[in-house]
């Protein structure tokens, strides 16, 4: 594990907030996430909505004048009839509603990983200006005591005064530097607040450490699986399975729909003469069909269908390579940080002992006083290159989590 230990920073005496905490309020408060989970929700209601049954018909008729039967007037009259489609259909249309709910939530999920990514990329930045910051304040300090080192030798006579005005340059241009930087703090601070939908003033805490996996590596993983499991792919599944199931409703739908009803009139009795039942009212069963003849409609739909299974299709393919591709760069990025930073910490050392080399050499009347403001130059930025690494390390680390479908759930409330 590599992580900021290599350098020697100042601990704050407040406990850091760990970005975890960071990434559950992300999934609690973050609108788009809220409203990709809603969307969930509502296909979730589509279900009952395509498999019930049609609503039953039932039609009251009143005669003004009287209709004469052979056992008397109708009075009125009830009919009520219910329709079922063909054996299966309704079943075809849950499957479909439900497998396209799913595709919804498998949205949701990428959505959510993607989310954890950005907010791990923004912290990683934040961590990176943070640190540059207390870098550059600390180079400060030792600017300061070559100043007095470069004043002292001046006042002795042993070495120039343009020596204390080099000093006065870069102490100039370095706060100069961390005063942009510490407004470019405040502005990232601000993007993550919204990130995570709260206060953009809100207090954002930066760890004292940043810590990757140097030594991850592709073997590590299975991607093949990984990628079966990813949820932007299983969303394009997801809906090709719920178009095939529209294209067998569509074919379904073209056969004969079936009605069973009653037909019930009440007959008034006869006054003139008492056949046998008389008055009796009027039962009768009644079974319809319907006659699907007009078959443009249901072809048409059962092609539609086709068509989107092939869209999903393509769309899963071209989102999978485009995964791998995003892969083979997240793999680059972390093998090319590992190196770097090893070789930072090489150069680091030899560069500490170099420098303790020209300070005493510039002490003692020997050395160049610019070689030695050059050499500390050398090591602030490696050690800001070194802050880089980590943060490029760190935010592929979170990419290849997002890559395998690792995203840890924080999201209590669902």
């Amino acid at each position: 594990m590599i992580s900021l230990l290599l350098i020697a920073f100042p601990l704050g005496g407040a406990v850091a907030q760990e970005l975890n905490d960071y990434l559950r309020i992300a999934a609690e408060n973050n609108p788009e996430l809220q409203s990709a989970y809603t969307n969930f929700e509502a296909a979730l209601q589509q279900s009952p909505q395509v498999a019930s049954l049609p609503d039953p018909t039932l039609t009251v008729s009143a005669f003004g004048r009287m209709v004469e039967t052979r056992l008397g007037a109708q009075e009125a009259r009830f009919s009520f009839m219910q329709m079922f489609p063909w054996f299966g259909t309704l079943k075809t249309k849950r499957d479909a509603a439900d497998l396209l709910a799913e595709a919804r939530f498998q949205e949701y999920l990428a959505k959510r990983a993607n989310l954890f990514f950005e907010i791990k990329k923004a912290y990683a930045e934040l961590f990176a200006i943070d640190k540059t910051i207390l870098l550059k304040e600390k180079n400060l300090d030792i600017l300061d005591s070559y100043r007095e080192l470069s004043l002292s030798k001046f006042r002795s006579g042993s070495s120039k005064m343009v020596n204390v005005v080099r000093v006065d340059i870069e102490q100039d241009a370095a706060l100069t530097e961390i005063a942009i930087e510490q407004e470019q703090l405040e502005s990232l601070k601000k993007r993550f607040n919204l990130l995570l939908n709260r206060d953009k003033e809100a207090t954002v805490a930066i760890q004292d450490t940043l810590v990757f996996d140097a030594e991850l590596r592709k073997g590590m993983i299975n991607t093949e699986e990984a990628f079966n499991m990813h949820p932007e792919l299983t969303k394009f599944d997801r809906e090709r399975e719920a178009y095939e199931n529209r294209a067998k409703t569509a074919q379904k739908s073209g056969l004969p729909n079936i009605g069973i009803g009653l037909d019930y009139a009440i007959i008034s009795e006869r006054m003139d003469a008492n056949p046998p039942g008389n008055g009796q009212d009027a039962i009768m069963p009644m079974v319809s069909v319907t006659l699907p003849i007009f078959r443009k409609k249901y072809k048409a739909a059962e092609r539609e269908a086709e068509l989107m299974q092939e869209a999903a299709i393509k769309n899963k393919e071209a989102r999978k390579n485009q995964l791998q591709s995003e892969l083979e760069a997240t793999l680059y990025d972390l093998t090319k940080t590992n190196k770097l930073l090893r070789l930072y910490e090489r150069q680091l050392e030899s560069s500490a002992q170099a420098n303790k080399l020209l300070v005493s050499a510039f002490s003692n009347d020997n050395g160049d006083f610019e070689e030695v403001l050059e050499m500390n130059q050398d090591i602030l930025i490696l050690k800001i290159q070194q802050i880089e690494a980590l943060k490029t390390g760190f935010t592929a680390e979170a990419k290849m989590e997002y890559l395998s479908a690792k995203t840890q759930n924080y999201d209590e409330t669902k």
